[in-house]
């Protein structure tokens, strides 16, 4: 199977993991220093509408690659019967796009490319 034939939510899904682990090790690496603080700090990275925000940021500078924005594309049109709870659906289908295009990398064992991207991310 190739990384193309691989559906783009399940791509999300394992780039949402890695996505938040990178953040809670950035966060707690920057000195946050109780649960609740990192918490609260995570949400600026970590929500939909934060994600959906981030795209929208990299996408106005040319940052993603034509390959990634194949899978950040088709992972922001994938039909899903999940409900978002506290965005709209265009802003879920966008952090979900983002999280696809972190799970396309890390499938794909672009670790320097992954790394960029993240870094970008948090970039202040």
């Amino acid at each position: 199977m190739t990384v193309k034939e691989i559906n783009s939510l399940v791509l999300a899904y394992l780039g949402d993991a890695v996505y938040e682990t990178f953040i809670r090790t950035y966060l707690i690496q920057k000195g946050y220093p109780t649960v609740k603080e990192l918490q609260e700090a995570s949400l600026s990275f970590v929500s939909a509408k934060a994600q959906s925000r981030i795209v929208k940021k990299l996408q106005d500078l040319s940052f993603f690659t034509e390959e990634e924005l194949f899978f950040l594309k088709r992972a922001r049109n994938a039909k899903s019967n999940h409900k978002p709870k506290n965005c709209d659906v265009i802003t879920y289908k966008q952090a979900t796009a983002l999280e696809a295009v972190i799970g396309y990398l890390k499938l794909t064992k672009q670790e320097d490319r992954l790394e960029c991207l993240l870094k970008k991310i948090v970039e202040e």
